[in-house]
């Protein structure tokens, strides 16, 4: 499915203009990706507003001498101009307008960077414009949600085996049984991992982002997997919570609850509802049961090129659900020193109700 890079700059072009913005200077390199295809670890991007589809002459990339030939294969639709600093070369050419306003992305720009731009030339004009490209990016197409569907598929598959296999087992540590899926994920697809695998086994479970030890998996623990796929750049994210051998009373209770209230979220998400009322959806189940303090996060993010990225999901944010987003619904209650459940499963916001894209069974498992 080929991308289409050049329809994704003409949409920046039209916040550009919302923004009155004559040119966009992006530094932020996936965000090069997004609207180029360029992976390099070095390059820069101006946008001009007054370029169109087919006739970008104004639209330039700059990478430096290592990427001439990458950026001629992946960008063969713009200009390119080779330069080390290449953010400086752009402003400090015939590219950039003089006293018009260009953008750039403040977020991820550094104070020393900026003082440097400015020195180039005093009728340069740089105005903030933080998260012109993130905006965009917030609403997948057809290509990164079928990239989305792979990197989901791999974990998946790796995850299956791993279950299969008996790989988790008691007298197993945390971190060989992290290894493995890793591995597996790999073996199924992956180009790599989104993050590093969490494996929290008993009282560990209770831990959010517990990193995986040497701790022993033991009969009777909560053994929880956080964890993720990478294929074409594209982050999977999915939770599952596992018990080994006979789950005791409290155990079930526990993990019924959170999936009564991941249901609930996902359930609420749909295209303008508030991200808020989201969380809200969710978390009323498990403060209901009188648990609210044990919840101890956001329901949710985005995902896609990042892990974490827009939109967020939690009390606090602000901001309606757009179709197409890819976001993650994972709601958890962790008692500190016993044990703890997490379930979670990215999906995309679609009318009609999400498309799930991570398809592990969420029935308590017993291994």
């Amino acid at each position: 499915m080929p991308v289409d890079h050049s329809g994704r700059r003409a949409a920046l072009r039209r916040s550009m203009e919302a923004n009155d913005l004559e040119s966009l200077l992006v530094t932020d390199l996936l965000n090069i990706r997004y609207l180029t295809g360029f992976t390099g670890s070095n390059a820069a991007l101006i946008v001009s507003i007054h370029d169109s589809p087919g006739r970008e002459d104004n639209t330039v990339v700059c990478t430096d001498g290592r990427y001439v030939t990458q950026v001629a294969d992946q960008v063969p639709d713009l200009r390119a101009v080779i330069d080390r600093a290449s953010a400086s070369y752009l402003l400090g050419g015939e590219l950039a307008p003089r006293n018009a306003s260009i953008g750039f992305e403040s977020h991820v720009v550094t104070v020393d960077q900026h003082r440097a731009w400015t020195s180039l030339d005093s009728a340069l004009n740089l105005v903030r414009s933080p998260g012109l490209v993130e905006d965009l990016r917030m609403v997948k197409d057809e290509h990164e949600v079928a990239l989305l569907r792979d990197a989901c598929r791999a974990a998946d598959d790796a995850f299956a085996v791993l279950v299969e296999r008996g790989s988790i087992a008691a007298g197993r540590t945390e971190l060989e049984v992290a290894r493995e899926l890793e591995s597996l994920m790999i073996e199924h697809g992956a180009d790599g991992i989104s993050f590093e695998t969490i494996v929290a086994a008993g009282p560990n479970s209770a831990v959010p982002h517990h990193r995986p030890t040497s701790a022993v998996l033991a009969t009777g623990d909560f053994v929880k997997f956080d964890f993720g796929a990478l294929v074409g750049g594209y982050h999977s994210d999915m939770t599952r919570t596992l018990v080994i051998g006979a789950p005791q009373d409290w155990q079930k209770d526990l993990y019924a609850l959170v999936l009564q209230s991941q249901t609930a979220g996902r359930d609420a998400l749909a295209p303008g509802v508030s991200t808020a009322s989201v969380d809200a959806a969710s978390r009323s189940v498990i403060e209901e049961a009188g648990y609210g303090e044990f919840f101890l996060h956001g329901l949710g993010h985005g995902v896609g090129l990042e892990i974490h990225e827009a939109p967020g999901i939690a009390r606090t944010s602000t901001g309606t659900l757009l179709s197409g987003a890819a976001v993650t619904v994972e709601p958890g209650v962790y008692f500190s020193g016993r044990g703890g459940v997490r379930i979670e499963d990215t999906l995309i916001v679609r009318d009609g109700g999400p498309e799930l894209l991570t398809m592990t069974s969420k029935e308590l498992t017993l291994v």
